[in-house]
Parts: C-alpha cells; structure tokens; sequence
C-alpha cells in the first residue's frame, strides 16, 4: 500500500469549476442520441454492465431500497439520452445482505459469472472495507457510495473511488464550528460501534476540541441493538450537546426512547439524518425533536431556494416534498444518501465517454479519466450542488447541510462551503500500478 502523504489539498474553486471542460464535459452529451436509433452508431451493441451491490437484505436494507429505487432512475434516464458510449447501461444486483463476508463473495460473482464493466452503490463502511480487496485483486473498478473515510485515508487500492457523496471526516470538520458557536461545547457522542461509527467519534473528537469544544463521554452502541433505554443513563450530566448517529432498522426506537428519557428537559441534539433515514419525522413520540438540529447531505424536505435540477431529481426518484414515496407516502426515503448513486452513475459515465471505454480491457484508462475530473458544477446530472473531487485520494468535497426542525419540517439553517470540508492528503492512488 502506498504511503501517506501529506500535501495540503489547496484548490481555487473558481479555476477548477473553469477547468471542468477538459474532464467532465461529457457529463453534458446524454441528449446526442435521438429515439429508438440512439444505440445504433455504438462500437458495440451490447450493454454496458453495471453490477450493483446492494444491501437488499440485514440492517441495511431500507438504504438498499432506495438506492436500487435512485439507480434505477438515473439508468433509465442515461438510457433515454442515449446510453453510454451510444450503448445501453444494464444493472446486474446481487445482494450483499450488509455483510462484508457476502460483500467479497459478491464481487467475485459480478466478475466470473456476470461479467460486468464495473461494481457499484455500496454504502454501509464495513461492507466497503471487506470488499474493497477483493475488487483489486479481480482489477474491478469499484465505486462505492459511502461515507467512511476510508477511501480517502489509503486504506483501500486504487481501483475503489467514491467521486459523488462526501465522506465522514469532511463532514465533521465542516459542522464542528456551528456546534461549538450555537448549541454548546460540551457533547456527549452515540454512534454505532462499527467503522463509520469509529469515524466519526474520532474525527468529530478531533474538531470539536480545535473549536475549544471537548467530548465529554463516547457511547457506542452495537449495530444491531434494538433496545437503547439502558446506554442514556451513562451520559453526563455537564452534557449541553447529545450528539448522535445511529443507523439500522431500530432508529426509530432510538430516538423515541431519546426523547422518553429525558422528557422536556433535554440537552441541545446534533443529529446526522442517519438516525432518522426512512424515518417520517412527524411519527408519533418524535415531538420532542423540534428545534434540534440534523445534518443533511441533500435535504430531504423540499426548500424553497431548490433548484430546477433539484425539483427534476426528485421528480426523477418519485419522491414527495417531504421526500416519500410519491406512491406510499409511508414509505420515506433516505434523501440524504441515495443521490450518490445518481451522481456517481453519471460519472462512470463521463469517466468512460472520456476513456473511449470498450470493454474491461480499457478500465485503467477509465479510472485515469475519473481521477483526472476536478470541479464538478451542479447541474441534472448532478443536483446535489457543486462539488470538488480529489483524483489522488479518489474523495469528493461538497457542501454540508445542518436542518433545524420547525413545524415537524426540516428547515436548512447553515450550508458551508466547499472548502470548510477539505482536509490534507493521506494518499496519492495515482501512483498506485494496476
């Protein structure tokens, strides 16, 4: 594995937004490819294999629903524009069951049986960590739609890229100053206890004590916990900040019994959406939220300064104002990650119109394609907002969202900047051989 480097990723945002002719511009061409003939000037007329590791089943699978309900909408789309290449993109889906163990196996089965171009859309971190290995021993490209830091600390290889949702560790770093400057400094932290988890007690550790902050007590709690009535009485007392990131089918009980436990008189809570994805926040016992705070990667309620391109994804994705199912509107969505697999499909696209890709023979240059694109503008293909994305760490920058809940609505409050998430290198994958 190569070694960490240190360089200070400095970046002019204005240049590289310039500069994304000459990598991204064929984020642009879908609409080259007219009616029923726009596959028909293709090098080849097979498919371009998309395999799509899901997590359809384990504590995953409310995500996995809606990233299979995001991918699919954005292929059908690609499609409609023309495919890839002037070829159509075909989703081939195998379930992980959000097991890292099942993760490999299905990699291995995407490579000798199903033949793909490249493997897709996973998003639980210990997934990602026992899969990645095996995508660079079968030189599979990998992209994940995750949000651990390790794709960008070089735990990983150079065949696993995560270019469209940002991960744990710029998060953080954006955030801690809103924390520290409106809600308070000293925070009590609960957080799964699996990679991700670890990820943010140890980055958000890190920048609330750079705002002069500290962490007064760390609470981990299993994954697959289904009751957390017996972790709240280990929070302090001097406590003015719960912060809290679960995820899995039980966070709604989580958060009911948060809030059962400490009745009105509750400190200040930090939440990442995560506790709350496909979770309406208007359920019964969820009163006690108001007023308390959530990051967002793209807000899930509609905003009033949403953007056409934002009104046409969500459209796209067949999601309600309240980010529901347009069908069920029971069934709420996890708004705030599933645009990842949206943006990222349409950047295997660009990656591989600019590579000329024909077949497995050209995923090294398709790689090379993506780790030269830079700024990425917000457009359709990409809603969620500009973004900036490091070739050498195969990590993408973006803005952050911090909601306040008001009226049982989520209300964005505070958007940083790109840049308040950047962070030095720890890796240069380029150098990396394939």
């Amino acid at each position: 594995m190569t070694q960490p480097t240190k360089k200070p990723t400095k970046m002019n945002r204005r240049k590289a937004l310039i500069g994304l002719g000459a990598s991204t511009g064929a984020l642009a061409a879908g609409g080259a490819f007219p009616g029923a003939e726009r596959f028909a000037h293709a090098q080849s007329a097979a498919p371009i294999k998309i395999g799509f590791q899901k997590h359809a089943t384990g504590i995953g699978a409310a995500y996995g629903r809606w990233y299979g309900a995001t991918t699919d909408a954005a292929v059908k789309r690609i499609n409609e524009n023309g495919g890839i290449n002037g070829r159509p993109v075909e989703i081939v889906v195998e379930d992980d069951a959000t097991d890292p163990g099942r993760g490999a196996e299905v990699l291995e089965k995407f490579a000798t049986q199903h033949e793909v171009d490249v493997a897709f859309g996973t998003l639980f971190s210990h997934v990602v960590i026992g899969s990645a290995p095996r995508a660079g021993e079968l030189k599979l490209p990998y992209f994940v739609v995750s949000e651990g830091h390790h794709v960008a600390s070089g735990m990983l290889n150079r065949y696993t890229l995560q270019p469209c949702i940002t991960d744990v560790k710029s998060q953080v770093i954006s955030m801690a100053p809103f924390v520290a400057e409106n809600l308070g400094k000293k925070v009590t932290m609960i957080y799964p206890d699996f990679a991700f988890g670890h990820d943010h007690r140890d980055f958000f550790s890190e920048a609330i004590e750079a705002q002069g902050g500290e962490v007064v007590a760390k609470i981990a709690i299993p994954p697959t916990e289904t009751t957390f009535t017996r972790y709240f009485p280990n929070i302090p007392r001097e406590t003015e900040v719960i912060y809290h990131v679960m995820v899995g089918p039980a966070v709604l009980t989580f958060v009911k019994e948060l809030g059962e436990f400490f009745g009105p008189n509750r400190p200040e809570l930090f939440g990442f959406i995560d506790s709350l994805e496909a979770v309406d926040i208007q359920s019964p016992g969820l009163e006690f939220l108001e007023g308390s705070y959530f990051w967002e990667g793209m807000p899930r309620h509609a905003q009033a300064g949403d953007t056409e391109a934002q009104k046409a994804y969500r459209a796209a994705v067949g999601c309600n104002e309240r980010g529901a199912s347009v069908e069920d509107p029971a069934n709420v969505s996890t708004y705030a990650h599933m645009f990842g697999c949206w943006e990222t499909l349409n950047v295997i696209k660009a990656g591989m119109e600019a590579a000329d890709y024909q077949g497995p023979a050209d995923r090294p240059k398709l790689i090379e394609a993506v780790e030269a694109m830079s700024a990425i503008p917000a457009s359709e293909d990409h809603p969620q907002g500009d973004k900036l994305f490091n070739g050498k760490t195969h990590q993408v920058f973006a803005q952050q969202h911090i909601s306040k809940v008001t009226d049982g609505t989520l209300v964005v409050e505070h958007s940083t900047s790109i840049e308040d998430g950047m962070y030095e290198d720890e890796v240069d994958y380029t150098t990396q051989t394939f």
